[in-house]
């Protein structure tokens, strides 16, 4: 792998700041079978967003790969800057800035730095399974919080309840919001495409912890994989599972596969819904991002759930989420880097 082979101008395409880093080294445990971590020492924490359409202008990215194993993650690519593959390697290949919060520390406390919003989870999980081990997220919600500057966080990962005192005594002193990720409420589906990620019960009871302790939950129903997830049925009951737990709003937009998550989502497509292939190849065609007709249809049938459970209702700006409210639901104008920052 290329670890030492990172120049100083390189850009590893998704975790600026890892071409920077020391590799430090491999570890397997019995706790994470099938799990190599792979330990580095950045210079960098905080990375730069240029986008003036996105509600937060720094990302912090503690992690590259993710166990959750989420079929259609955009972010599978960007394994192959290291001379992984965006498939099983992604899964398995887990780098892990060890030293992330001290590194933000130094960053936020600099006389420079201007309290600008902080975004977690826009590339791979927080809260996946191995910041059971690092426990990397403490320190990084302490350094923002020092520093009175706001933060967010995207996440599928239940662990967060762990930090959910920190996170509460946090919102004391500065602009918190979080945001939950559910795609798929059938379990059978769920276990398929996401395998490594809590159960959809699981992280509706951490959208109700959430709301109990104060927060505006917004629950990412994304990606909506077309002819799975999108039947009237289950989005209704999805929508209404949502409301019962307790989430202040919803947004919702179709799957996006772009380079290697398309060759990864489509071998499993043909494996186990063959007779599907045919209208992906149409609805996709050779790009990212599904036709407009589609995107137009979904959007008409996710606006009347939202009012129907009252999931629209005024929603944290930080949260992950596009200020304009017609991307609540879906907009096929929406570029491959906002989507990807929200997947």
């Amino acid at each position: 792998m290329r670890w030492q082979s990172q120049t100083l101008d390189a850009d590893d395409g998704a975790l600026p700041g890892l071409e920077r880093a020391g590799f430090v080294r491999s570890v397997q445990t019995p706790e994470f079978e099938g799990i190599t971590f792979h330990e580095v020492l950045c210079k960098s924490a905080l990375n730069k967003v240029e986008s003036e359409s996105l509600p937060f202008g720094w990302t912090v990215n503690p992690m590259r790969g993710c166990s959750h194993a989420c079929r259609y993650c955009f972010a599978r690519g960007t394994h192959e800057y290291l001379d992984l593959d965006a498939g099983d390697d992604f899964d398995s290949q887990i780098v892990v800035k060890t030293n992330v919060a001290a590194v933000l520390r130094r960053e936020v406390h600099k006389r420079s730095w201007r309290r600008e919003p902080v975004a977690l989870g826009t590339n791979t999980d927080p809260y996946q399974r191995a910041e059971g081990r690092y426990r990397l997220m403490p320190g990084i919600i302490g350094a923002l919080t020092e520093s009175g500057t706001p933060f967010s966080i995207l996440t599928k990962g239940t662990l967060l309840r762990r930090d959910l005192p920190l996170l509460t005594q946090a919102a004391r002193q500065v602009d918190v919001h979080v945001a939950v990720s559910i795609a798929i409420l059938d379990e059978e589906l769920h276990k398929s495409l996401e395998s490594g990620t809590p159960s959809p019960r699981a992280r509706l009871d951490l959208v109700r912890a959430l709301a109990d302790a104060g927060f505006a939950v917004n629950v990412m129903v994304a990606p909506v994989i077309p002819y799975l997830t999108d039947s009237k049925a289950h989005l209704d009951e999805l929508f209404a599972a949502i409301a019962e737990a307790g989430a202040a709003s919803v947004t919702a937009f179709p799957m996006h596969l772009r380079g290697s998550t398309r060759g990864w989502f489509l071998n499993w497509l043909a494996e186990e819904h063959p007779a599907l292939l045919r209208r992906y190849r149409q609805l996709y065609g050779r790009g990212a991002s599904v036709t407009p007709e589609y995107s137009a249809w979904l959007r008409g049938r996710i606006e009347p759930l939202l009012e129907k459970y009252r999931l629209n209702r005024e929603r944290t700006d930080e949260a992950g989420v596009p200020e304009n409210p017609e991307l609540r639901a879906t907009d096929s104008t929406t570029t491959d880097r906002q989507l990807a920052l929200f997947a």
